[in-house]
Formats: structure tokens, C-alpha cells, sequence
């Protein structure tokens, strides 16, 4: 489910006299994905960050889900990202260099396995053996392999098939697969323009989570700019909360979706959806995330979760 950026160059001049050299303008990359509706708005309404950062070029980059912004972010370019609750866990599993730095609360809908309208399938147990699309590493991911514990069924029981949001929904639709676990706005589009319904949603298992991740150089070397940044994300959250329409209109734009399917999208986020600091409860979800995909041989070793938190 969320917004990435690249602070890639802090360079403060002093000068010694009284006549002070210009303050460099910094850069800031931000990388951020359809769903991530605060960085939307930062993208769209830029005073918003300029309270924060009056010197500053914001660069925005968009990828398609979470892995992929992390796999940009560890390799540098981009300083921060928000990501659902899986991308983290598989980018620690393969050792990439991320630290979480705060947390956002995920609608209990935001998710959901859907099926074609005309599908036979009415319980979660009828998905032994069946065809499901997902992106790997992505917080449908994790939902998937929710699924299957709850239906007692193992990654085996099925064949998964690892696509990317827009590739799975062309494959649901053409009914090359039984069905797709997947997020908003992506599955209220599908529910909508695509004749989907939903197996199983979200809302039928423990809270989950949407992450800010920050490369480490960064966040260690920039821990005011970093609060400065969770800042700026809060107020874009509050900014959402006061002006309803402007949001609705905006995000219709962003997302390129009809305004019926943007205000179903919209009526499952938290408002204000703020960022917090990370806290013993969310790590412990987390950790049993990764010690579940550790058993199922989802990930490639045993990680703690606690080594990757901003101690900062």
C-alpha cells in the first residue's frame, strides 16, 4: 500500500563575515505508489513541504508496488519510501540496506482475494490447487499467505502466480487465473470496472501496517530532516481531513479512476492516516510476519525485525 524520497544532497555553506553565502538548494527524489494518498498530496500541493524544506527541488518518481521501491531505495536512490507491511520484511531477507522509521494504521478493507463475479469458488478452502496472481514481496503477499493458514492450506496447496498489479488484473479479467490478492485502488477498480468480487478482505485478520522506510546513511546522517519529513507527511494527512473535495478531485487525477471508484477508495482510509513512531506492538506484528514466511521457506533466512528499526 505508499511514497518514496531522495534527499541526495544536504550542503549547508557558512560563510564568516557578515555577507552569508546563499543556502545550496537541496534535492529531495520522492518515489511513492498510486495508493499512497499523503504523498499525493505533497506531490500535488507543494507548500506543504516547502514549510518544512524552503530550499528544497522535489523530484517524484512512481513505481508500480513496494518491492520495487525498495530495491531503489537500498541501492541509494531514494532516501525514503512508504511501503505496505511485507516489502520491508523480504528486503531485510535479502539483506538490502532499509531501516524503518514510523507507521501508519491500514484499513482493515484495504486488501482483499478476489475472484470474477461468475466464479465457483464461495470459500477459501475451494483455493487448493487454484491459479492466484500476486505481487511477490507486496502486502497482498502476506495476505495471501494469511489466507491459506486460515483455509489450512500451505503455499504448496496452490499455484501462485507473481504478477504485477496491472498484469494481474489483465489476467483476472481474461480469467488466466482464479483469483488475485491485492490493495486499493486496485481492487476497488477491479470490484468496480472488472466485475470482481471479493473472496475474503482484510478486515477478517490482526491489524496490519504501512511503513515510512528510510535508507540508513541518510536518516543517520539527517535525523532533523528525517522528523522534518514525518512532518510534512502529517500535515498533508490533516490537509486531507479539511478539504475533502480537493482530495477527491486530486486523487481521481492521480489514480485515473471515475470519482465513484475514487470515493470507495477514499471511504477506506483512516483521516487523518497519520505516521507514528514505531512501537514494541508493531515490531511484534511484524516479527510474526517474518517468522511465518520463515517457516513457510517464503524468505531465505531468519530475520530480526528490531535490527532494521531507526534508533534514532
Amino acid at each position: 500500500m505508499k511514497i518514496q524520497l531522495i534527499l541526495s544532497s544536504f550542503i549547508f555553506l557558512t560563510a564568516c563575515s557578515s555577507s552569508q553565502t546563499p543556502q545550496e538548494q537541496q534535492t529531495i527524489k520522492v518515489g511513492f505508489q498510486k495508493s499512497t494518498l499523503n504523498a499525493i498530496v505533497l506531490k500535488t500541493n507543494e507548500d506543504l513541504l516547502k514549510k518544512s524544506f524552503p530550499n528544497t527541488k522535489i523530484e517524484w518518481k512512481e513505481f508500480p508496488a513496494g518491492p520495487q521501491m525498495l530495491e531503489a531505495l537500498s541501492a541509494g536512490s531514494i532516501d525514503f519510501g512508504s511501503v505496505g507491511n511485507t516489502p520491508p520484511i523480504f528486503a531485510q531477507a535479502a539483506n538490502k540496506n532499509i531501516r524503518y522509521v514510523a507507521y501508519e494504521n491500514v484499513h482493515p478493507k484495504w486488501q482483499a482475494v478476489l475472484v470474477p463475479k461468475d466464479s465457483p469458488l464461495i470459500n477459501i478452502t475451494q483455493l487448493k490447487g487454484k491459479k492466484i496472481a500476486v505481487q511477490k514481496g507486496s502486502s497482498a503477499h502476506d495476505l495471501l499467505g494469511r489466507v491459506l493458514q486460515k483455509a489450512h492450506l500451505t503455499w504448496a496447496d496452490i499455484q501462485p502466480v507473481w504478477l504485477a498489479p496491472a498484469d494481474a488484473r489483465a489476467a483476472l479479467d481474461k480469467k488466466a487465473v482464479d483469483a488475485w490478492a491485492i490493495w486499493e485502488p486496485f481492487l476497488t477498480a477491479a470490484e468496480v470496472e472488472g466485475q470482481a468480487r471479493p473472496l475474503i478482505e482484510g478486515d477478517q485478520f490482526e491489524t496490519t501496517y504501512n511503513f515510512l522506510i528510510g535508507q540508513p546513511d541518510f536518516i543517520k546522517n539527517h535525523p532533523t530532516e528525517t522528523q522534518k519529513f514525518i512532518q510534512a507527511n502529517n500535515d498533508a494527512a490533516q490537509w486531507v481531513v479539511e478539504h475533502p473535495q480537493q482530495t477527491l478531485d486530486l486523487y481521481q487525477h492521480a489514480i485515473g479512476l471515475d470519482k465513484n471508484i475514487t470515493q470507495k477508495v477514499l471511504a477506506k482510509k483512516y483521516q487523518p492516516s497519520l505516521l507514528h513512531p514505531i512501537t514494541p506492538t508493531v515490531i511484534t506484528a511484524q516479527q510474526n510476519i517474518a517468522d511465518r514466511f520463515t517457516h513457510d521457506q517464503v524468505i531465505p533466512q531468519k530475520i530480526n525485525i528490531q535490527q532494521a528499526v531507526n534508533s534514532q
